[in-house]
């Protein structure tokens, strides 16, 4: 069986722009539940079917295949919803592989990188474009993103946070 055992962050500077290389990812889910997750990746030149089960921290199973992108897209046209427009960018850092992803669509303003570990209690060394780390989140799971997207959660919270404002200058009037 294979483990995925990876860190999330928010990303907060662009320090990262220009250092690594780029691709356009397209992604769908035919399965994303909280206890599992099958999900459908075109990058234009080739796709991944990768099936995932429940995360525990950092840690989760993960079985990945590669197939055909004509597979691919098939398959991502069976997936409801909106699919998940991103593109990710591979940096070195501190001897480790971060993978950025700039989110587009719905999940538009959401950048967040990631990193692979060996084991879950690696050291790992933060870049300086890394803020918060969102790793327990689970609004931050691409599967979770499908679902709810960024834009929707965001819109709430903002307006959230307005009117909390609002209440406590009201009060203070």
């Amino acid at each position: 069986m294979g483990l995925e055992i990876e860190r999330k962050f928010l990303v907060t500077g662009d320090g990262w722009r220009g250092r690594g290389r780029s691709s356009r990812l397209s992604q769908g889910y035919l399965c994303a539940s909280k206890e599992r997750s099958v999900r459908v990746r075109l990058d234009g030149r080739s796709g991944t079917l990768t099936i995932k089960g429940p995360t525990r921290g950092a840690v989760r199973a993960e079985f990945e295949y590669p197939i055909p992108a004509r597979d691919a897209a098939a398959l991502l046209a069976l997936c409801e919803g909106s699919l998940i427009d991103k593109t990710r960018t591979r940096v070195r850092f501190g001897g480790l592989l971060w993978e950025i992803d700039e989110f587009h669509g719905d999940n538009q303003g959401l950048i967040v990188a990631e990193v692979e570990l060996s084991r879950a209690r690696q050291r790992v060394v933060l870049p300086p474009w890394v803020g918060a780390e969102v790793t327990g989140d689970a609004r931050y799971l691409n599967a979770s993103l499908y679902r709810r997207p960024y834009r929707a959660w965001r819109a709430r919270k903002s307006a959230t946070t307005r009117k909390s404002r609002f209440r406590r200058r009201s009060r203070s009037s």
